[in-house]
């Protein structure tokens, strides 16, 4: 059980972490059910032909009740720092991933890290977790902190209370116990004076968001820039019982059909989806004439058939999109990059489920590299524990607070942040075919913010590519480019 529960909701927990600059595990304690002390190892990799030497940690911080002094977590890090620069100046980045439940291996192994997996090999589970040095590694301008929350990775509830799980799968929890972490880990490493950055993708940037409030206001713990690659800043967006979600989608849909790299080439689109689409839209589908319109439109848009369109009423779903846009060839179309295919597994069926051509033929090769990476190159010794790249039971036990996944936004946490610190800075890039978090519906947010100054504080970058765009190698130059360029002009 929880033993108590302070004013404002937080973790009534401290933290420890393993000691810094430790080469062996022999000489720490390790709790009982927990995770290994922090193991260091030093490297040197070749980036765009300079040798990068750095220092790689392997660890945990363990959270315990600040009454009982009872275990409740182990929360897994893997940071990576460049040998022989000033600490005090460098940028640390502190990665998340989304979910809620995935591993932060997908940005880490996919962009962010000295070392990534093998893309071109990597769309088939059964393709060789082949691992190879980053050439788009972000270590080039900052340091890096992957952190994996509870139930993610190698992190692990340690307590048996119901209340402490249900307190760290939920919105508030979550960013409670994240703050105490980075507290805990910029304290031990002596980081505290240099510039944080914290970078999220999907609903890790809804987390960074949030974090944001978590460590100013229970660490005193300031953030300089946060960067957040597909995110979902309200899910009211991405949820058809709100009419707003059909616009938010076509852009999208249309960048799929057209094969559209850049926002320009769906200018048109755009237009329509925030203009005209709406109007019609919503006279309803009992006025035949404005029906008519938004179906020849949308048909034309998405490359659906017409009367499959006007059928729905003009209300495209995702589902629907990846489904019809490719029966004819008996595919199916990812959610997480609409310009990949699979093959659907009931192609004569009136309904199908399958598995996504995307997400669920690289989960399993990034598993694998992670695990590899962990413990041939970091020496961690995490023995046969498994890592869970992407843990469905977090994501079915979430609580995202009163009124549900629908209510939950974080759109007036990032006005709060920006209004309150005009040294914030804040990068936004998304990829042209993710159907996951649609472009549009982020653009449409944003344009409801005051420009907080010169308007120049918040970037909006969209790039080839889906959910996780870095898949494609120009996506992922591009994405360190613009990360480079975003946290050196701070």
């Amino acid at each position: 059980m929880l033993a108590a529960i302070v004013a404002g909701g937080c973790f009534p927990c401290r933290a420890d972490d393993a000691t810094a600059g430790k080469k062996s595990v022999n000489e720490q304690s390790v709790p009982s059910r927990g995770l290994p002390a922090e193991v260091v190892t030093n490297h040197t990799i070749t980036l765009n032909g300079e040798k990068v030497a750095f220092t790689a940690r392997a660890g945990a911080v363990h959270l315990r009740d600040a009454q009982s002094d009872a275990p409740q977590a182990d929360v897994a890090y893997v940071s990576y720092e460049r040998a022989g620069a000033e600490s005090l100046s460098r940028p640390i980045a502190f990665v998340f991933n989304g979910g809620p439940g995935a591993g932060s291996a997908w940005l880490g192994l996919g962009a962010l890290s000295p070392w990534r997996l093998h893309m071109a090999n990597a769309l088939s589970p059964s393709a060789p977790p082949t691992i190879v040095e980053n050439a788009e590694s972000w270590l080039t301008f900052a340091d890096l902190v992957f952190v994996d929350p509870p139930g993610t990775g190698y992190s692990k509830i340690l307590g048996d209370g119901e209340d402490l799980r249900k307190r760290f799968f939920s919105v508030q929890g979550d960013a409670d116990a994240l703050a105490v972490v980075l507290r805990k880990w910029l304290t031990t490493h002596r980081r505290l004076a240099s510039p944080k950055y914290l970078v999220g993708e999907s609903y890790g940037s809804f987390r960074a968001v949030k974090l944001v409030h978590a460590l100013r206001e229970r660490e005193s713990v300031g953030v300089t820039g946060l960067i957040l690659i597909s995110p979902v800043l309200d899910f009211t967006w991405l949820d058809a019982r709100n009419l707003l979600s059909f616009a938010a989608y076509l852009p999208s849909f249309a960048a799929v059909t057209r094969g559209a790299k850049d926002r320009a080439a769906l200018a048109d689109v755009e237009e329509y989806a925030g203009g005209a689409y709406l109007t019609d839209l919503l006279k309803g589908v009992r006025d035949a004439d404005a029906l008519s319109r938004l179906s020849a439109r949308v048909a034309q848009f998405t490359g659906l058939n017409s009367k499959i369109v006007s059928q729905l009423g003009g209300r495209v779903h995702v589902k629907t999109f990846s489904r019809e846009r490719a029966r004819d060839d008996q595919r199916i179309l990812s959610a997480y990059d609409g310009e990949v295919a699979g093959f659907d597994p009931a192609p004569f069926s009136q309904e199908s489920d399958w598995e996504d051509p995307v997400l669920d033929t690289l989960r399993t090769p990034l598993g694998a590299a992670m695990s590899r990476i962990v413990t041939e190159k970091l020496e961690w010794p995490i023995n046969d524990a498994r890592y869970e790249i992407l843990n469905a039971q977090v994501a079915h036990q979430w609580d995202y607070g009163r009124g549900g996944r629908v209510s939950a936004e974080a759109v007036s946490d990032l006005r709060e942040a920006l209004a309150l610190d005009p040294r914030l800075k804040v990068l936004i890039v998304h990829g042209i075919t993710d159907l996951v978090t649609p472009y549009f519906a982020t653009k449409l947010l944003l344009d409801q913010l005051p420009a907080f100054g010169d308007g120049s504080r918040v970037q909006f970058v969209v790039l080839p590519g889906g959910h996780m765009p870095y898949v494609r190698d120009e996506s992922r130059r591009a994405l360190r480019d613009t990360a480079r360029t975003s946290i050196e002009r701070n």
